[in-house]
């Protein structure tokens, strides 16, 4: 009777084990079913492939129905881009002409003999002129970055020619305010593309004239790392509070000490994002009474070269 007892207890305790051994395989094959499913869903190769009820074929229904469902509004949200951007272009095209044309009107009348008051109207009429023409075409170009239309083309360069063209580009404008423009370059070797750079570093070093009182000095450095290089836009302008650095790189952002300057809260944003699509990034050092520097950071490799290295 005992040996009974005992033959049954161990086919019982077998029994169980066999049964949890059953249970953990068939935990990790979901497991592993999962995976799949998430590395196909990921990598855009998912496919429904069972069509029964168990629990996997229900889940791969409601993956394909969900990833449908967002490819389709994928596709939507890039039409709708392309239409925006497509809008914007027209615009700037159809306007520049009679831009081009007030903007002549209001030099013509400047020549004219006006009173004093005349004369100021005609300046601040070519200038709001200017003004709308710099809003336009920075739309654009912000509209074609976000919508991939505008495409960069990275490649092997030297970062510190941006930044020195940059400063001959600048250069007249800074004497203007007897801002004094050093040059600290040394090789920085990046892969960038380098008419959008050269417009990238443009616009940090546009805010850095603006902001810099006369008198004032701006600094132009570079240097380079393992795997980024870096160019550093250093200016003595009033600096900005700690709370609102994150803020400027928004779009239309504009701190709360620029609103006597020129200006349409644009340039860093579309900085931010020349260097975003070149797998870089820029950043600003700056305090109150302490000026600003702005740093521009691009890799070395391209995404290319390091998926073969």
């Amino acid at each position: 009777m005992n040996l009974w007892l005992g033959l049954i207890a161990v086919i019982c305790s077998a029994a169980g084990v066999l049964a949890l051994l059953c249970a953990r395989l068939s935990v990790r094959r979901s497991n592993l079913r999962l995976e799949e499913m998430l590395e196909a869903a990921m990598g855009g190769t998912f496919r429904e492939k069972s069509f029964s009820e168990d629990v996997h074929s229900v889940t791969e229904a409601r993956m394909a129905q969900y990833l449908a469902s967002n490819q389709l509004h994928i596709r939507r949200l890039e039409e709708q881009l392309a239409q925006i951007s497509g809008l914007l272009s027209d615009i700037s095209h159809q306007a520049r002409t009679p831009m081009t044309n007030i903007s002549l009107y209001a030099q013509l009348l400047e020549e004219q003999e006006l009173s004093g008051e005349g004369r100021n109207l005609a300046a601040e009429l070519e200038r709001q002129t200017n003004k709308l023409q710099g809003l336009i075409e920075a739309l654009v170009q912000s509209s074609r970055l976000e919508s991939g239309l505008l495409v960069l083309h990275p490649v092997h360069g030297d970062l510190s020619a941006a930044g020195a063209r940059a400063a001959e580009q600048y250069r007249s404008r800074a004497e203007e305010k007897r801002i004094s423009i050093v040059l600290e370059l040394c090789t920085a070797p990046a892969v960038f593309d380098e008419k959008w750079t050269e417009e990238a570093v443009c616009n940090l070093l546009d805010n850095a004239v603006k902001y810099t009182p006369e008198g004032g000095c701006i600094t132009i450095r570079s240097q380079s790392y393992e795997l980024f290089s870096r160019i550093d836009i250093a200016d003595t302008g009033p600096g900005i509070p700690e709370e609102e650095q994150a803020k400027i790189f928004g779009r239309f952002y504009r701190a709360s000490g620029a609103w006597k300057q020129e200006g349409i809260g644009i340039g860093l944003y579309l900085t931010r994002k020349i260097l975003a699509g070149q797998g870089g990034y820029v950043k600003v050092s700056s305090a109150p009474g302490r000026g600003s520097t702005f740093s521009v950071f691009l890799p070395k490799l391209s995404e290319h070269s390091e998926r073969h290295t």
